[in-house]
């Protein structure tokens, strides 16, 4: 008669993710994960392209619209699979492990750690038109790729960094205590513009419904190429749309709960920017609009600033960075949350270095993924080099984007008996619809900025012999 085991001797059970995120938080995340510096900027280099507000309005609704229909895309595919990793998860499914791998791997590079680091600086920015962060400890000019850009090293490349590693180390806690500060961060950021707008409305001195008139002499419509790149600009501020899937595998009832989040969080993102950027065309004529400071880079005010000054007169400037501060740290700590989550689920495939599927004993949370993440994004913060290596995997993005989108039709497929708790609506033309306009927008870039496409397929190609190193050292399992 066999011994029964003793229960002492057995092996600790290994952490899991723990399903702590609810609605409430993974809605926080999708709106949080959006709304970040684009909605402060980015109006001024789309007036600048089409030359009228209606059609710079057009085109926030037209990227928006485009937005959504990824959304609704991404939420059958994260209701039929909900587990870390997002994108990387599907594309696996759909397309295999090379695909898949080239995706986290753009990611990991630059996709992710990129933004975190734009982030991270622009946060910084803001906090320096609060509190003086003028010192300067090395300046030089360097070039990437055939581009000169102007590197220097001081109290901004710091605080940068510091916020960086200071909301890293708040995510390696539980990823309830992540859920709850990203919801108040959410409910600060969106109060915040929802007083931008109401004051422009009820307290502007400036304001005026002609503003939004066409000026004399500007053309009714400026054309396709000038309306794509100012849809490009807009979708750069809708960015970030399909960052919760990621952390699915830690959302109650994922079934529901990531369908009705994604597609709640998109209406919610669409009516904020609707109104805000309406409130700068009512605040603003469109030549103050055009000459707004559209980057970080720049001593011009941003759009919203110049809004805010028209109700809070000059301390409006000032007053509005708290408003940056607020949006830009929200971002800035979802996007820590989500996209640790991709290494880990590489790494827990065998496709990238086992240590980073490791979870904490204490907090059952990715610690080495989120560390490797937070280091990797200061040191693209205190390069300098982010702005243009973003830029760079833009295009690359839409391509994942637009593969990602075509994973519905693959895996309807592939997985036909599956239970699909929740079906795109308006299948199959709205992920159709999606799909034909990704690719029109990177037929677009490819003519407009052909070398930025160009360099942005280098850095994803890049990832070829990596790939091979982890399917030769034994990956996936």
């Amino acid at each position: 008669m066999p011994l029964e085991s003793d229960p002492r001797t057995k092996p600790p059970a290994e952490p899991a993710l723990i399903r702590g995120l609810g609605l409430r938080d993974a809605t926080a995340l999708v709106i949080g994960t959006i709304i970040g510096t684009g909605v402060f900027l980015k109006m001024a280099p789309m007036a600048q392209a089409v030359g009228s507000p209606w059609l710079a309005l057009l085109a926030w609704i037209a990227a928006g619209l485009l937005s959504l229909a990824g959304a609704l895309s991404y939420a059958e595919l994260g209701a039929l699979m909900p587990s870390a990793g997002g994108e990387y998860v599907y594309l696996r499914a759909a397309y295999g492990d090379l695909v898949a791998f080239l995706f986290g791997w753009m990611r990991i590079l630059i996709g992710a750690s990129g933004s975190i680091a734009i982030f991270g600086v622009a946060f910084a920015t803001f906090l320096s038109s609060v509190v003086p962060l003028d010192a300067v400890w090395a300046r030089r000019t360097m070039s990437l790729f055939g581009q000169t850009t102007e590197w220097e090293f001081g109290m901004k490349q710091i605080v940068a960094i510091a916020a960086i590693l200071l909301l890293s180390v708040l995510n390696c806690r539980r990823v309830t205590f992540a859920g709850k500060t990203q919801t108040l961060l959410t409910i600060a950021k969106v109060a915040a513009i929802g007083g931008i707008v109401a004051g422009v409305f009820f307290f502007s001195k400036g304001g005026d419904w002609s503003h939004l008139r066409t000026p004399a002499g500007t053309p009714a419509w400026s054309g396709l190429q000038a309306f794509g790149l100012a849809m490009l600009a807009a979708l750069w501020a809708y960015d970030g749309w399909n960052n919760m899937p990621m952390v699915a595998g830690e959302v109650k009832d994922p079934q529901r709960n990531v369908p009705r989040a994604l597609i709640l969080g998109m209406f919610i993102v669409l009516l904020v920017y609707g109104l805000v950027n309406l409130a700068y065309c009512y605040a603003l004529p469109i030549d103050e609009i055009q000459s707004s400071n559209s980057s970080l880079h720049r001593d011009a005010l941003p759009v919203a600033a110049k809004a805010a000054r028209t109700f809070l007169g000059d301390r409006g400037p000032q007053l509005i960075s708290l408003a940056f501060l607020l949006s830009t740290i929200g971002v800035l700590h979802g996007s820590i949350l989500t996209n640790a989550r991709i290494p880990y689920a590489l790494a827990k495939d065998g496709l990238f270095f086992r240590r980073f599927a490791r979870l904490s004993d204490k907090t059952s949370v990715p610690v080495s993924a989120i560390a490797l993440q937070a280091v990797w994004a200061s040191v693209l913060a205190a390069s300098g080099t982010f702005d243009q290596l973003t830029n760079y995997v833009v295009f690359a993005g839409w391509i994942f984007y637009a593969a990602t989108t075509s994973a519905v039709f693959v895996l309807r497929k592939k997985m036909s008996a599956a239970p699909r708790p929740y079906r795109t609506p308006g299948y199959p033309f709205i992920p159709v619809v999606f799909i034909l306009v990704a690719v029109a927008l990177l037929v677009n870039t490819l003519i407009t900025a052909r070398l930025e496409a160009l360099l942005g397929l280098a850095l994803i190609a890049l990832g070829l012999p990596v790939y091979v190193f982890f399917r030769l050292r034994g990956g996936p399992h």
